[in-house]
Parts: C-alpha cells; sequence; structure tokens
C-alpha cells in the first residue's frame, strides 16, 4: 500500500533482516519536499525574493532522471517561465570539488533536453533561444572556511582563462527561517540522531520529532510523516541491491552454461541422465528429463 511504512517479511526477519535508513536519506527528502508546487515556490522565491509576482504555475520540475546510476539522483532542476531562468541546485552531505563536473555534465544534458522539449535545432541558421542558468550548491555539512562561490576553472586549472567554464553558488546555513535553510536543519539532525542510533528507522524518526519541535519543515513533515519515514528507510541499501542483481546475474549465467552442457551430452547419447546428473549437480534429476525431452522434440 502506498505510503504504508517499509516493513521486513517473516521470512526477512528470519534472516536477521531490519529496514535501515538509506544513505541517500536526505536526498531523497530533498527530491520530495520540492515536488510540492508550493515548496518550490519557497525555494525559488529564497533564491529570487525581488521577483514577488512569481507563481507557481511559472516553476516547472526538470530534474533528469537515472536508472541503476548514482550520480546526479539528488539534483533538482527548475524552469522558472518559459525561458527565462533555469536554476540547478544540488543538494551535497560531503565537500568535494567534483560536483562541478557533475553540474558540467547536467547542465549539458538539461539543455539537450530543453532544445528538444521546444522543437529547436541545433542545426539551422536560426540562433536558438535558452534559458538563462543559475547554479546552486545547498552544502548541509559545517561550512568552516569553504568559499561563497566554486568554479571549475580555479579548482581544476589553477585559475587558467580557459575556454569553459561553470561556476555555482554553495549555500550554507545561515540561520534564517527559510525553506533551503530548514533543510539543511534538517539533515543536521538527520546526521545527530544516526550517529546516536545507527542509519536505524528511530534516528529517523526522532529527526522526524525533533524538527517538527523546532518548527524546521514542520508543515511538510506533520503532512506527510508516513510517507518521508517510507522514502528514507529501505529493506536494503544501493550497494546491497546492486550485489544481489549481480549475483543473480551470474546464477542465471551459470545455470544457463549448464543446461546447455547437459544438452551437448544428451545429444551425444554417451552418458545417462544419472551419470550427467553426477557431472552436472546444479541441474536436478527432473529438470534433466526435461532438457533430454526437448531434444528429443527437436531431433
Amino acid at each position: 500500500m502506498q505510503g504504508e511504512t517499509t516493513k521486513p517479511t517473516s521470512e526477512q526477519e528470519a534472516q536477521g533482516i531490519r529496514p535501515t535508513a538509506k544513505r541517500t536519506a536526505k536526498n531523497s527528502v530533498f527530491l520530495d519536499l520540492f515536488q510540492d508546487k508550493k515548496n518550490l515556490l519557497a525555494l525559488y522565491k529564497t533564491l529570487h525574493p525581488e521577483d514577488v509576482d512569481a507563481t507557481e504555475d511559472e516553476l516547472d520540475i526538470v530534474t533528469i532522471d537515472n536508472v541503476l546510476t548514482d550520480n546526479l539522483y539528488n539534483d533538482l532542476g527548475i524552469m522558472a517561465g518559459h525561458d527565462r531562468l533555469l536554476l540547478l541546485l544540488e543538494a551535497q552531505a560531503s565537500w568535494t570539488m567534483n560536483i562541478l563536473i557533475r553540474i558540467l555534465l547536467y547542465l549539458a544534458q538539461s539543455y539537450h533536453e530543453y532544445f528538444e522539449r521546444t522543437s529547436q535545432s541545433l542545426y539551422k541558421s536560426t540562433k536558438v533561444k535558452m534559458p538563462k542558468p543559475e547554479l546552486y550548491i545547498i552544502y548541509s555539512g559545517n561550512r568552516g572556511r569553504k568559499p561563497d562561490t566554486i568554479s571549475l576553472s580555479r579548482e581544476f586549472f589553477d585559475g587558467a582563462d580557459i575556454d569553459i567554464e561553470v561556476k555555482a553558488k554553495v549555500i550554507y546555513e545561515n540561520g534564517k527561517d527559510d525553506i533551503i535553510n530548514q533543510y539543511i536543519i534538517f539533515c543536521k539532525v538527520f546526521n545527530e540522531q544516526t550517529r546516536q542510533y545507527g542509519m536505524t528507522q528511530k534516528a529517523v524518526k526522532e529527526t522526524i520529532r525533533i524538527c517538527k519541535d523546532r518548527n524546521v519543515l514542520r508543515e511538510y513533515l506533520i503532512n506527510r510523516e508516513v510517507e518521508v519515514v517510507t522514502i528514507m528507510m529501505s529493506l536494503f541499501d544501493d550497494e546491497q541491491i546492486m550485489k544481489t542483481y549481480w549475483k543473480d546475474m551470474e546464477n542465471t549465467l551459470s545455470h544457463k552454461k549448464d543446461r546447455e552442457t547437459a544438452e551437448r551430452m544428451i545429444r551425444k547419447g554417451k552418458m545417462s541422465l544419472e551419470e550427467i546428473a553426477d557431472y552436472i549437480p546444479a541441474l536436478s534429476f527432473d529438470e534433466l528429463k526435461e532438457i533430454e525431452e526437448e531434444v528429443m522434440q527437436l531431433a
């Protein structure tokens, strides 16, 4: 049922498997939070308080979806108006300059999709129209002496005048009551709770309780508490899922190879099914009989 808290099955409980908080829990909340146009408008007005006439209808999410990849999953692309502004934001918990490369690739893909969406050809003489980009990083770690702006040329090419440049503004916790600052505080509370309780459901629920008490994302957490717990929890983290996936693939390929070997041996007719079963123990005798019947039908 949609919105139901993640729970292990009886078989999983017998194996000692319990739901844990996802490593991407904070990013999941980041994307879910701004699916609501009311919150999206609050985010936009935090970045552009001068645009007092902005409305929810003018904002559209253009985030790129990724399948079986671990990059760009915490990006949020926003179009303000049809061709006026493209905001690209990334929630970042650990400090790395590689984010500039991710933003560059994300920006290129976003423009590619924009030109397709607006039916503009790059191969015609007419100059295309493109929205002005603004790049932001929402950093939920401790600021220390980190800069307000980071750039590709400065960080990767010692400030050289290169032919392509990417600059991004970094947003830190600042004591204000806007929705971005509340999200950063939410992340820090979650970090505190996971240090105390580990990556557990208790840490998730305590984070929500504390934030509601402190009036941090309160309305969002009250209205979507069950959903927030669900999206932050998982019976398996991404790494476990991928390991299981590749293990299943290996088993499938191995089983297919065993069946092909058994089929060749049956075709040669030099060994009985009992002898083949001893040679290929991964195949049951019943499965060998099925393979034998298939071979006889094709003979």
